[in-house]
């Protein structure tokens, strides 16, 4: 049975409704229909927890198709879209050429369970980005791709403790699962039921852009440190950069105690430049983690380094790991085929797109009084409701999330889909021309005026 929903668009009307200011209507919509049809066989009606809009509140929308920077629902609604399928679809949803590469792999085959020419044009594209990777395994997800990265660095160095960063998620790891951000945050979950004490007794927790506190963990057992891991621009608490001379600071702590540095880059790979944030910063990790982009939208992860460290991998090594479908033919020619297109020319026009929106935000919070900041590294952005600068997890819990959930659902109402959490970025698309970009800008001024 359908359930009923009342509209009332008086006060921000949706741009692909038939209706204007001032009317009252009610529709059936199938989102809602399918949430509760899905709440009965799908853990929270969803497979990713964020997507549930617990944060937000409202009912998810369930999309039927995409195309470029546009997202339709199963109620024929348009949405101008900023998740991006949380960072993979930098060319836009539905690429041409991604499709037709996609075609021509699923014509031979949807996997083989054996080596295939794919795996390696893609990675030798990836290590001709990234410098700092001489060896590469992909694996199905950035999870895999950092708790295997762990792995190696334990063995490698023959010590237990890792350290991460408050706020920084690195997937659903157990030793990661302690002051993680993105949805643990979202949920306010500091840690998760599950993760064994044990797990626990091996990770630190260190503070983001405070290279002091890193300092002081080093101090106490810097003999039993195998690994630093690190967002290098964190995503998972939204977009917060790293301040000068932190990576660095990270860089040389390690080198100097014999402890491995890893980036998690399996947001900023190839998004924020061409070679990742280690190209846009200068600072060389000896373990990257990478997903997302390299799969052009299909499950992927891969984590690679300095040839002596990879050769530790089974079967050249004794550290295994194995994967049933890693080295898929249809992420492998969608990944290579992504990468392929984004040249310079590329990475120009989504500076401009993201620099304009980045500017009208920041005009329109101006014109309106509205305490809150933006925050962006290349492509991706965070709009935060905050009177500082966000520089680490406790200033992004102290945002204004319930004013965020206001806005999200104004937005939404408007046609425009941001990350239903507080603590996500925002993605830009190679398709967000100025026309997308200016309506944004001008629902979100409209939005901050009414939608206090």
């Amino acid at each position: 049975m359908n359930v009923i929903r009342v509209s009332f668009s008086s006060l921000i009307p949706h741009p692909y409704l038939e209706t204007g200011w001032n009317t009252f209507q009610v529709n059936i919509y199938e989102s809602e229909t399918l949430f509760d049809r899905a709440r009965k066989v799908l853990v929270g009606g969803v497979n990713s927890p964020v997507r549930a809009f617990h944060a937000v509140g409202g009912t998810p929308r369930f999309i039927k198709h995409a195309k470029g920077c546009m997202l339709t629902d199963v109620d024929g609604l348009n949405y101008i879209d900023y998740i991006g399928s949380w960072g993979p679809m930098i060319l836009g949803h539905a690429h041409p050429d991604v499709l037709n590469a996609l075609k021509n792999a699923a014509d031979n085959g949807t996997s083989y369970g054996a080596p295939c020419e794919a795996e390696i044009e893609l990675a030798e594209e990836i290590i001709h980005r990234m410098p700092s990777i001489e060896k590469i395994r992909f694996v199905n997800s950035g999870t895999e791709a950092t708790m295997s990265a762990v792995r190696l660095a334990r063995a490698a160095t023959g010590r237990d403790v890792i350290v991460k960063f408050a706020g920084c998620y690195h997937g659903h790891a157990d030793s990661f699962l302690i002051q993680a951000g993105s949805g643990i945050a979202t949920f306010g979950l500091p840690d998760s039921p599950g993760v064994t004490s044990g797990s626990a007794r091996d990770t630190r927790i260190a503070r983001f852009n405070d290279f002091s506190s890193v300092e002081a963990v080093f101090n106490n057992e810097k003999d039993r440190i195998a690994a630093v891991i690190v967002e290098p621009v964190a995503g998972n608490m939204g977009v917060v950069p790293t301040e000068d001379g932190f990576l660095e600071g990270l860089r040389e702590i390690c080198t100097h105690n014999g402890t491995l540095l890893i980036f998690d880059e399996v947001m900023t790979g190839f998004r924020v430049s061409k070679g990742g944030a280690q190209e846009l910063f200068g600072v060389n990790p000896d373990i990257t983690t990478l997903g997302k982009i390299i799969g052009g939208g299909l499950p992927v992860g891969a984590y690679g380094g300095r040839a002596d460290l990879m050769s530790m991998i089974a079967p050249e090594g004794p550290v295994y790991q194995a994967g049933t479908l890693s080295g898929n033919p249809l992420a492998m020619a969608a990944g290579f085929k992504t990468l392929q297109l984004l040249n310079e020319d590329a990475y120009d026009n989504l500076e401009i797109s993201s620099r304009r929106l980045e500017e009208g935000l920041n005009q329109a919070i101006s014109e309106t009084g509205t305490t809150a900041v933006v925050q962006r590294i290349g492509s991706m952005l965070t709009l935060f409701f905050s009177s500082n600068p966000v520089r680490n997890m406790d200033d992004a819990v102290n945002a204004d999330h319930e004013r965020f959930g206001r806005f999200f659902n104004a937005m939404l109402d408007r046609g425009v889909h941001l990350p239903p959490s507080g603590y996500e970025a925002w993605f830009i698309s190679l398709t967000h021309g100025e026309e997308v970009i200016d309506r944004t800008i001008s629902a979100v001024k409209d939005i901050i005026l009414n939608v206090p």
